[in-house]
């Protein structure tokens, strides 16, 4: 006769309300057929999304879209969200027992989840930087999306976490020449430290082949289109949530012959949808982290037991806070 193995009980982070969040206890059974039981060790706080949805700003018209696996509860609240842990697998699929694997996880101290959406990390990828996946993913996708090339002056505006991954995937084009824009000067070092050149909006060198968009509000975006040059590309790549935008679509715009192009990691790039699965990308995001150079994203972590509490200021705009990391028991 079998016996059944008793629940556990796992805490998670839930966003409660605008501006509150709490970590609440869930009963998990034991793993099923084809799942893994995966014990946290990092994770990561997506700080532009993450702080729209704290905030109780995805819009209605977004919520299926924006809904991430394994997320719980719905939009806008209460809602169990996240996509960034990496764990060890501790039970389930033998094959993978005692690995180190990344999913797109919410914030959790353990959980169950299908063994295909574990993905096993490179030898070479130390696993705190691993959290990083996620992001590596957008920021390879938008760089699919814009296609740069070779001795192309190149301008990402905006230095947040997705902005410098970008910043650092053109700055290893042959001959490119790749300049990180950012209001705040202290991102002259993050530049440097990726490879690349820093600039403020007063000082960027216009006339560019291609132009990123990714500070994530509109002078931005202002910034960007006053730096492509004619006929060139500016890729969007900041989500606004539902607050308004107004882009200054007038003066030389059309003139110009401007092209103004959305980005989505939700969708495979158009150029490798044929070809690339969403299982191969992440695979390759993984290995393209392999680079000691990107630990200067990583904020300093915070224990998981901590984050509700934290998360308020984490997310604050002013708070400098690139990738805010966590670290579980």
């Amino acid at each position: 006769m079998a016996i059944s193995r008793p629940e556990e009980v796992a805490q998670a982070l839930w966003y409660s309300g605008p501006g509150q969040a709490e970590i609440r206890q869930e009963a998990l059974a034991p793993p099923g057929a084809g799942e893994v039981r995966i014990r946290a060790l990092y994770g990561a706080v997506s700080r532009g999304t993450e702080a729209l949805v704290l905030a109780g700003r995805v819009p209605q018209s977004e919520f299926e879209r924006m809904r991430a696996p394994f997320m719980g509860g719905n939009f806008p609240f209460p809602v169990k969200y996240g996509y960034a842990t990496v764990g060890r697998v501790e039970g389930g699929t033998e094959a993978l027992r005692g690995r180190t694997v990344f999913t797109l996880h919410p914030h959790q101290n353990f959980f169950n989840i299908p063994a295909s959406a574990a993905a096993v990390l490179p030898e070479n990828l130390p696993p705190h930087r691993a959290v990083l996946a996620a992001n590596m993913e957008t920021a390879l996708n938008a760089v699919w999306d814009a296609a740069p090339g070779p001795a192309d002056r190149i301008a990402i505006v905006g230095a947040g976490v997705v902005g410098s991954l970008v910043a650092y995937l053109c700055g290893r084009i042959p001959g490119a020449e790749v300049t990180l824009v950012d209001i705040n000067p202290a991102r002259a070092e993050l530049a440097q430290t990726l490879g690349v050149s820093f600039a403020k909006p007063e000082t960027a060198k216009g006339d560019c082949d291609l132009v990123v968009h990714a500070s994530g509000n509109a002078a931005g975006l202002g910034t960007a289109l006053a730096l492509a040059g004619e006929e060139a590309t500016v890729l969007e790549l900041s989500w606004y949530g539902d607050a308004p935008v107004a882009a200054p679509l007038g003066g030389a715009f059309h003139s110009r012959r401007l092209r103004l192009v959305s980005s989505q990691v939700g969708r495979i790039a158009p150029s490798h949808r044929p070809r690339w699965t969403h299982g191969r990308r992440l695979a390759a995001a993984l290995t393209l982290l392999a680079d000691a150079r990107l630990d200067a994203l990583l904020a300093p972590a915070v224990a998981f037991q901590d984050l509700a509490r934290r998360l308020p200021d984490i997310l604050d705009a002013r708070s400098g806070v690139l990738c805010q990391s966590i670290t579980y028991p």
